[in-house]
């Protein structure tokens, strides 16, 4: 894929859309192909962290008191080990802090509990804390690096589907850093496929409100 296409359907995005009275994202959609999805051997789930933040993502820590003085300075919310137990009887609480929450750190030390009181929920909803994007962390450990790293991490998954779409920028973010999101998230899918390019169907790109544009690959 080349960078040059890329900037052009950028551009074909903006000219095709009307300009709203909120903030549009850009989405990239890719559509696969000749993966055979019944097999679980062939079902992938992986994360990526793109070169420019989208958007700012919403972090909650489930911590010990060990990272308590952390998270309170830098975390969007934390829970401590001991107020656990009343998610654990709320239910309606806990699907809240999903809706509120892209990502959640966890403790090393404590995730069973955190798989008790907050699994059942956070599981269907693809919200346990997940070692591959570096959610699951020690109870000595600087959170600031995490928490920077997670506002850039995406993930991508054929499991059910074999259409990715993810939001790789918005209309106040540069071209330039738009197409640099593109290509990292392209090309690490690419890298992840069992017959590498062969298995790429179609790639698109479009605005919120904007008609699909085609990237040429």
């Amino acid at each position: 894929m080349e960078k040059t296409e890329i900037l052009e359907a950028i551009k074909a995005c903006k000219e095709n859309t009307k300009k709203r009275n909120f903030q549009q994202s850009f989405d990239l959609i890719i559509n696969l192909k000749g993966i055979d999805l019944k097999k679980t051997d062939n079902q992938k789930e992986f994360f990526i962290i793109l070169p420019h933040v989208t958007k700012t993502k919403k972090i909650c820590a489930l911590i010990g008191g060990e990272l308590k003085e952390q998270a309170t300075e830098i975390c969007d919310k934390f829970l401590i080990s001991d107020d656990f137990a009343e998610y654990s009887k709320d239910k309606k609480a806990v699907k809240k802090l999903t809706d509120e929450y892209d990502y959640f750190i966890a403790q090393a030390n404590i995730m069973p509990q955190i798989a008790t009181s907050f699994g059942k929920v956070f599981g269907p909803r693809g919200k346990m804390p997940n070692p591959k994007a570096g959610c699951i962390v020690p109870p000595k450990v600087q959170l600031n690096p995490i928490y920077d790293k997670l506002q850039k991490t995406v993930k991508a998954a054929w499991k059910k589907s074999l259409v990715l779409q993810v939001l790789v920028g918005t209309e106040t973010m540069k071209d330039e850093e738009i197409a640099d999101n593109i290509i990292t998230y392209y090309n690490t899918v690419i890298g992840q496929l069992p017959n590498d390019i062969n298995n790429l169907k179609s790639v698109y790109l479009k605005l919120t409100m904007g008609s699909i544009v085609k990237i040429k690959v």
